[in-house]
C-alpha cells in the first residue's frame, strides 16, 4: 500500500513538473510569467477596461459588478444626505411640523440610501419620493437615473459577451493526447488527431503547428524558443477542410521537417515542444476561435498508429466509435526518416497497444 501511494505521488509530481515547464498546456493555456512590468503598462489594462474585463476570472467580475452598485447607491445616497441637510429636511434639524422637503421621508443616511438604490434600479418608492421645491434635487435625481441606466446596459454587454466568448465553443474541439509516427502511402508521417464534438461545423478551418526548441545560433547566440513552421494536412489537402467528423493531421517527415533527423531511439531524450493550432469560424455564430494545445517527446509514439473509428452501419449510416479516439496500435515503421527508404532498415513494434491518458481501455489484439 505504501508503496503504491508512493509511486502515485512521484507519478503526480512528474505530471506536475511537465505542466510547469511546456509552453502551451494539454487544454491551450499559454503558460508564461511576466515580470518586471512598469506601473504605466497597468495603466493600459485600465485604459483597456473592456478588454480587462473579459479576461478576467467570473469571480472577480461578479466582484466588480457587486461593488460597482452599491458604490454607485452609497455615493448618491451622499448627494441625498447633502441635500436633504441643506433644505433642513434631517431629523436632527427638527424640520417644522410644515416643512416642504426635498424628498419625503428621507431624514438620515439610512433613508438616503434607499432612497438612492429605489432611484437608480427603477422600483416603486413606497412613502420616498421626490418633490418639486427642490431644482438642485431635481437635477440630482436626473443624473442619477441616466448613471444608472449607463451601468446596467455596460454589464449587461460584459456579461452577455463573457458567455458567449468564443473559447467556449472551443471546448468542444478535442485533440489526441498522444501524437503517433508511421509510415503512410510511401511517406514517414507525424499524425495527429482531431475531433468537432458539436454536430454544428467549424467554417474555414487552417491547422498549423510550431515547432519550438531552444536553439544556439552560430554566433553563439541562445534562442530560448526559436519556432519553426510545421505544415499539416488531411487527404483533401490543406485548404477548406470538412470537419464533420474527426480529422486525422499528417505532417510528412522530410528533409525539411525538423523531426528528419530524429530516430525512434533518439525522439525521447530530445527537448521541444510541438504547439498544434486549429483556425476556424463557428457556423452558428460567426465567432473566430482558435483551439491550440502541445505535443512533448513523452507524448509522441513511433511506430504506433490510430486505430480506425468511423465505420457504417448495416443500415448505410455513418458512425463514429469515439471509444477507439485516442487508441494506438503497433505497425512497422524503420527507425528514422534517413532509412525510410532503405529495405533492409529495421523496424521498431512493440507487442502491446498504447492507450492515450484518460481511457479507460486496453487494446487487445487477435
Amino acid at each position: 500500500m505504501a508503496q503504491t501511494f508512493g509511486q502515485f505521488f512521484r507519478d503526480y509530481l512528474n505530471e506536475w513538473r511537465i505542466h510547469q515547464n511546456r509552453l502551451v498546456t494539454k487544454v491551450g493555456r499559454c503558460n508564461i510569467e511576466y515580470c518586471n512590468m512598469k506601473y504605466k503598462n497597468w495603466i493600459s489594462y485600465l485604459l483597456d477596461i473592456w478588454t480587462t474585463l473579459l479576461e478576467i476570472h467570473w469571480t472577480l467580475l461578479m466582484f466588480f459588478f457587486v461593488a460597482s452598485f452599491i458604490l454607485s447607491w452609497f455615493v448618491f445616497a451622499l448627494f441625498w444626505y447633502w441635500v436633504g441637510g441643506t433644505n433642513g429636511d434631517l431629523w436632527w434639524q427638527n424640520p417644522a411640523a410644515n416643512h416642504s422637503s426635498c424628498v419625503t421621508n428621507v431624514y438620515d443616511l439610512t433613508t438616503a440610501f434607499l432612497y438612492s438604490l429605489e432611484t437608480q434600479s427603477f422600483i416603486a418608492y413606497g412613502t420616498r419620493a421626490i418633490t418639486t421645491y427642490c431644482p438642485g434635487a431635481i437635477a440630482i435625481y436626473v443624473f442619477q437615473v441616466i448613471l444608472g441606466t449607463v451601468i446596467n446596459c455596460f454589464w449587461g454587454g460584459v456579461v452577455m459577451a463573457k458567455v458567449s466568448l468564443p473559447k467556449r465553443r472551443a471546448k468542444a474541439i478535442m485533440f489526441s493526447k498522444m501524437a503517433v509516427i508511421c509510415s503512410r502511402q510511401d511517406t514517414l508521417c507525424l499524425k495527429i488527431r482531431v475531433a468537432n464534438l458539436r454536430k454544428s461545423l467549424m467554417i474555414g478551418t487552417q491547422i498549423y503547428g510550431k515547432f519550438i526548441k531552444t536553439t544556439t545560433t552560430p554566433e553563439g547566440e541562445t534562442v530560448i524558443m526559436d519556432q519553426v513552421n510545421i505544415d499539416f494536412s488531411v487527404e483533401t489537402g490543406k485548404d477548406n477542410l470538412f470537419f464533420i467528423s474527426p480529422l486525422t493531421l499528417y505532417h510528412v517527415i522530410d528533409q525539411t521537417s525538423p523531426f528528419f533527423e530524429m530516430s525512434v531511439d533518439t525522439l525521447q531524450n530530445q527537448d521541444f515542444e510541438l504547439v498544434v493550432f486549429m483556425d476556424s469560424v463557428a457556423e452558428y455564430t460567426s465567432f473566430s476561435c482558435q483551439v491550440r494545445t502541445s505535443y512533448i517527446p513523452k507524448e509522441i509514439k513511433w511506430g504506433y498508429q490510430f486505430l480506425p473509428i468511423i465505420s457504417r452501419t448495416k443500415a448505410g449510416k455513418y458512425r463514429v466509435d469515439f471509444w477507439n479516439f485516442a487508441k494506438v496500435m503497433p505497425m512497422k515503421t524503420p527507425h528514422c526518416a534517413t532509412c525510410f527508404h532503405n529495405k533492409k532498415a529495421h523496424h521498431h513494434q512493440s507487442r502491446d497497444g498504447i492507450d492515450n491518458q484518460g481511457f479507460d481501455c486496453d487494446l487487445k489484439q487477435s
